[in-house]
């Protein structure tokens, strides 16, 4: 990139602020702020999510990437309905575009009248497509889940249409494991165990697996703003300059690839913005706050459950119970990051019976212990960045879905990539998890077998994340894009 292509260029980085989102769009700023030190990048998002961003990643920004506050659409005064947090994210994307507006005018008072040149947006905020028009400047949205749920998103009408004839012609309602339609004869397959054979590249998918809000359609809460928002996606995202995945192109399926691709201006790979792959040496131990490394150095090798839901995801009050019934049943080792609101559901005298058998953290500094080598299995909502962190410290899994991609991801882990395995019936309980605890630490086959696998996943990852991979390529294609 020639030093003078840059000068002149703002991009308006906008983030969505929930869940694990605003990490990976960070980081893409700020690797592509380094990589175009001429080019101004301003970080919209909301107060508490820039908060946590700075907590948490502790690295100064490169100099020409600034983080700005935006409002989070909560009324002053308005006291938010614990354990509502869609009512947090309506209110934010009911305001949001105003914010966004409000939040760019002020990034371009600040430079001196430096307009934006492009919008680099999470793909969740549909409406980005929108004022890029408006402002006639470049639009390149980031898709931080899997390639294979953006798809779920692309074909969400056929899919739709599908289920409805699949169910019997009628109205295709609900999500989970419950029987939905009259799925025809008796012994045939209950249409949510169908699989998706007519969509591209996601035969292995059955229709159970599905984000809710794709499966329900017009069904799943007409009225929910984040509802309308998601079923925008598809119908937008072909606008962009650019779609950006958090991912590597060498994961997919030949035929999902070139499916995307055919949908696109222009689909680009720049391999998990979450990940520092390979894999940094471990900090020294002393130097972890939060005590988890020196207390895994004194556990053997490949024999500790970590356990951990993510930042949003959180499994019903009995599961928790039932999952730490196993863990003391197993006696298997476990380090378990769990927030102080949560220990009222652990069994009576639990902390106590398990003390030395366990440590239990508020929060775990997470690629850090799955890199270690005394973790054997990680017990998982299987969120796609923790699925990664998972597979590049070679830890195999045990998943419980609970929200989003969680499902499409643990069908991957499971029947694809083959190095975990889903929760019995889809639930925690005290007998599956032990059997599943057993079939996953066990030194039989299994057990060995998904060790294995895991660890030519890995390799494959640290290819992908090399100079000759694709992401590396993608990388510079994006970089000469919002750079000119």
């Amino acid at each position: 990139m020639s030093q003078s292509s840059g000068k002149n260029q703002h991009v308006a980085v906008l983030a969505f602020p929930f869940g694990c989102h605003p990490w990976p769009l960070l980081n893409l700023a700020s690797k592509l702020a380094s990589a175009a030190p001429d080019v101004r990048f301003s970080f919209l998002n909301t107060a508490k999510s820039n908060q946590k961003l700075s907590a948490t990643s502790g690295a100064h920004l490169p100099h020409n990437l600034k983080s700005y506050d935006v409002a989070d659409g909560v009324p002053e005064g308005h006291v938010l309905t614990p354990g509502n947090p869609l009512e947090e994210l309506e209110l934010f994307l009911e305001a949001a575009p105003e914010s966004f507006r409000k939040g760019m005018d002020m990034a371009v008072a600040e430079t001196g009248q430096q307009k934006i040149t492009c919008i680099l947006n999470d793909a969740f905020l549909a409406f980005g497509c929108d004022m890029a028009a408006d402002m006639l400047v470049k639009w390149v949205p980031l898709y931080v889940p899997a390639p294979y749920d953006l798809s779920a998103h692309i074909y969400s009408a056929l899919i739709q249409e599908t289920y409805a004839k699949a169910c019997g012609g009628g109205e295709a309602h609900g999500n989970g494991g419950e029987a939905h339609g009259n799925g025809g004869a008796v012994g045939e397959l209950n249409p949510i165990d169908k699989t998706l054979d007519a969509i591209p590249g996601l035969s292995v998918m059955r229709f159970g697996d599905l984000p809710q809000e794709i499966l329900q359609g017009n069904h799943s809460n007409s009225s929910s703003i984040f509802a309308r928002t998601l079923r925008r996606i598809g119908e937008v995202l072909p606008r962009a300059n650019a779609v950006v995945m958090n991912s590597f192109q060498e994961l997919n399926s030949t035929i999902l690839t070139d499916d995307l691709k055919s949908k696109f201006q222009d689909i680009l790979y720049v391999g998990f913005l979450t990940l520092i792959v390979p894999t940094p040496p471990l900090p020294p131990s002393h130097s972890d706050a939060t005590g988890c490394l020196p207390w895994l150095d004194e556990q053997k090798p490949t024999s500790v459950a970590y356990i951990s839901f993510g930042t949003v995801a959180a499994v019903p009050p009995h599961e928790f119970a039932a999952l730490a019934e196993a863990l003391e049943a197993s006696c298997v080792p476990f380090l378990w990051s769990l927030r102080e609101n949560f220990k009222a559901f652990l069994p009576n005298g639990f902390l106590e019976r398990t003390r030395k058998q366990g440590k239990i953290v508020p929060w775990a500094p997470q690629a850090h212990v799955l890199s270690h080598k005394a973790v054997g299995v990680y017990i998982t909502h299987c969120g796609y960045n923790s699925v990664f962190e998972s597979i590049v410290g070679e830890v195999p899994m045990i998943c419980r879905p609970i929200l989003g991609d969680n499902k499409m991801n643990g069908r991957m882990v499971e029947d694809v990539w083959e190095i975990g395995v889903r929760v019995e019936g889809g639930v925690f309980a005290k007998k599956g998890m032990v059997k599943s605890l057993e079939l996953v630490l066990g030194h039989d086959q299994h057990g060995r077998r998904m060790r294995e696998k895991i660890r030519d996943l890995k390799e494959l990852v640290v290819k992908a994340a090399g100079p000759d991979g694709i992401a590396s390529k993608d990388f510079k294609t994006l970089l000469e894009l919002i750079s000119q």
